[in-house]
């Protein structure tokens, strides 16, 4: 129901009602709260009336009031690292723009990649009049799966918590990356390092894409070469610069690249330039993120498509599914869920594939 009001908007002009709606459309107020809140029981042909008499009325949904009812803000708490990158802006822009189908309004946090700061964006939530958080654990790990037991829904983001209690949208870090080095392998490498962050105990981005990278040889009968392996220590465009140009000093012999993330895969790029390295003449070179730089660069760079818009939906999807469980009408039961979504190696100019004036949507 909609919690409208007749009040004045012009002299002699009226505000719709959800009675008046009832009224033109022949149905029940119950009928019209239905079609309102989308309710799956309600036949075509009634819905369509009702539809027509909201149209014809101009009537609105009052959602501030339908909120205040349910105990609501209409406003979910988004946590991630970082707000300045190109990877988590994009996504960002994608949970709001899934969000506004839901009516919900999102809130951006920044934890800078720290255990305390998820920790404290997932406790103050409920302080922050947040209807449900979405979370990307980077510093959180398995060993908090008990801290996301909390009185408010939850979706985390991310590879570090498997099988906890909250649902789980995750990306396809290893069959991705080792599509990834296929690539490069059907272009012709078989000399491919590999940039990776930090190796730590937990299982991380880095750990899942390297191992991808590492099936990926192992099904091409080629050698892994402990060498190929380079480690930075921040998924940064300088730390990929940097070691770029240190591999190339360095006199190590490789012919294609296969950086964990678009970011570091740019710096890539632009090392092996100041090296004098041509690629992808010499050196191909892939990422994984699909950010929407790494079409416009020269060369453009070849990476994984990790479909943001889909994995987005689904977060909000589930979070707002969970939101509506926790009103007091709420009777839906719904299992835990664990998404992985889908992805596609994008070919461009970095492994010898086509540039932006080939694209003819451009």
């Amino acid at each position: 129901m909609s919690g409208a009001s007749r009040r004045p908007q012009t002299p002699g002009a009226y505000v719709a009602t959800i009675q008046d709606v009832a009224k033109a459309a022949g149905v029940s107020a119950m009928t019209v709260s239905n079609v309102i809140n989308n309710h799956p029981n309600v036949r075509s042909a009634t819905r369509e009336k009702v539809l027509e008499a909201m149209a014809r009325l101009d009537y609105r949904v009052n959602v501030a009031a339908r909120n205040l009812r349910k105990g609501r803000t209409g406003t979910v708490g988004l946590a991630v690292p970082e707000v300045n990158s190109s990877y988590y802006g994009q996504l960002a822009a994608a949970i709001i723009a899934a969000a506004e189908r839901h009516d919900l309004r999102v809130c951006i946090e920044q934890t800078g990649a720290s255990r305390e700061n998820e920790l404290d964006a997932l406790s103050l939530s409920r302080n922050r009049l947040y209807d449900g958080l979405i979370l990307s654990t980077v510093g959180m790990g398995q060993a908090d799966v008990e801290r996301l037991k909390v009185d408010y829904p939850v979706v985390i983001l991310g590879e570090r918590i498997f099988g906890g209690p909250v649902d789980h949208v995750a990306m396809p870090n290893v069959d991705a990356s080792q599509a990834a080095t296929r690539h490069l392998i059907e272009r012709g490498c078989r000399r491919i390092a590999v940039l990776r962050g930090p190796v730590t105990v937990e299982v991380d981005v880095s750990s899942l894409r390297h191992t991808g990278y590492r099936q990926a040889l192992r099904a091409a009968g080629l050698p892994e070469d402990p060498d190929l392996v380079q480690t930075v220590q921040a998924l940064t465009l300088r730390a990929g610069a940097g070691r770029a140009r240190g591999m190339v000093e360095s006199g190590l012999d490789f012919d294609g690249v296969f950086c964990v993330t678009d970011t570091v895969a740019m710096g890539v790029l632009r090392g092996l330039a100041d090296a004098g390295v041509r690629v992808p003449q010499q050196v191909k070179v892939i990422g994984f993120d699909n950010i929407e730089e790494s079409e416009f660069l020269v060369p453009s760079l070849s990476t994984i498509d990790p479909d943001h818009a889909r994995m987005a939906q689904r977060a909000v999807d589930l979070l707002a599914r969970r939101i509506e469980q926790t009103d007091p009408g709420g009777s839906e039961s719904m299992d835990r869920e664990e998404f992985v979504s889908d992805f596609s190696v994008v070919v461009r100019e970095s492994t010898g594939g086509p540039g932006l004036r080939s694209n003819p949507a451009l």
